[in-house]
């Protein structure tokens, strides 16, 4: 059974769409309404699926209210029998789904419109051996779906799976392009800035020896002491370019640089801590920061570190019993550093939080998911 002339040219508009589009979500959304425009089915849905089997919805379109309502509640949570056949491996193809756990919760709590959604079919998004989610459309009052439109659902989930495999490798080609640019400025910044901070410290130090004068001795050794200051902030900032330690593991990445600041840090640990490389990285660089206000803004060289690792968040605490500070509430960004955090955070769909009292110390609270 062929594809018929009008499903051959909706799959060509398709194809244009994905291959232009170079964002994950308005590539998947574009795709997905104009399939449902050029085709009997009403409505679709994809979710997400990461390697642990934890669905995300992460694009819809024309749903019923009875689906739609409190941010597609029903569709995001609980279980259903397409996303367990994905985990298990047992959904290789587009296949009519007999009953979804979702809709019929959907229908049973809402008073709202169903649109006359009861079934759906689904597709697993795929290219090659990587499997990334699943597609799901439906059709009003629609049991069933023909062998021809469950072709077509396929041959549009292979371009979804393929488009996604794409931005992924862009993604990741554009991070390693990063790294390389971070390392280069690193190296040249410890070539030439730091090694002229490191010369100008040892000439006043010979300065502070040679002179006789209290005033000159003096001179001296406050020049000394602000390139020292400025030799430890390129030292930081070399390190946030290129972290060294994270490949002996977060934990001792982010002690060697509190060593680095002078900062005696006091670190517990609870749960294991094995994270994917991103969420790794993001924690590391809100410590970094955080640990930096600290030496800047608090007045104490100690400080305490949290770590609560659960099956689905991380918890990352940062306390000192410094200065402390009130942040007002009519000022948008406290801070440079504060919205660096909060903005790492939810990058990654995460929170911060600070608790901070003048004289009582700050403590910073930081959840990821993962």
């Amino acid at each position: 059974m062929g594809l018929n002339h009008s499903n051959i040219t909706i799959l060509k508009e398709i194809a244009e769409l994905l291959n232009e589009e170079t964002e994950m979500i308005p590539m998947l959304k574009g795709a997905l309404l104009k399939f449902l425009s050029g085709t009997k089915f009403d409505t679709g849905w994809i979710f997400f699926i990461d390697s642990k089997g934890k669905s995300k919805l992460v694009a819809h379109e024309n749903l019923p209210e009875a689906l739609a309502k409190n941010g597609c509640q029903h569709l995001s949570r609980g279980g259903c029998w397409c996303v367990s056949r994905y985990r298990n491996n047992e959904l290789m193809k587009a296949s009519n789904i007999i009953e979804c756990q979702r809709i019929e919760s959907a229908m049973i709590d809402s008073d709202d419109d169903t649109g006359g959604i009861t079934h759906h079919a689904t597709v697993p998004l795929q290219s090659g051996q990587e499997r990334f989610g699943i597609l799901n459309v439906a059709s009003q009052n629609t049991v069933r779906f023909t062998e021809e439109e469950l072709e077509l659902l396929e041959s549009v989930a292979f371009q979804m799976g393929s488009a996604i495999k794409r931005i992924h490798l862009t993604n990741e080609q554009q991070e390693i392009a990063l790294v390389q640019e971070r390392n280069r400025l690193a190296r040249d910044l410890h070539d030439s800035v730091n090694q002229l901070l490191f010369s100008v410290t040892l000439t006043s130090r010979a300065g502070i020896e040679m002179s006789d004068q209290p005033e000159i001795k003096e001179t001296f050794k406050e020049i000394q002491e602000l390139t020292q200051e400025a030799l430890t902030e390129m030292r930081a900032l070399i390190w946030q370019l290129r972290p060294k330690g994270l490949e002996s593991g977060l934990m001792e990445a982010i002690k060697v640089y509190a060593e680095m600041l002078g900062l005696k840090l006091i670190v517990n640990v609870s749960g294991v801590i094995q994270l994917p490389s991103r969420i790794e990285e993001t924690l590391f660089r809100i410590a970094q920061e955080g640990l930096n206000n600290i030496r800047r803004h608090a007045g104490v060289k100690i400080a305490e570190l949290y770590v609560t690792v659960t099956q689905t968040d991380i918890l990352l605490v940062i306390k000192d019993e410094g200065r402390g500070f009130v942040i007002d509430p009519k000022v948008r960004i406290p801070s440079v550093g504060i919205q660096s955090i909060k903005d790492r955070a939810h990058a990654i769909g995460g929170t911060a939080d600070w608790v901070s009292e003048i004289g009582k110390g700050t403590e910073l609270l930081i959840r990821l998911p993962y």
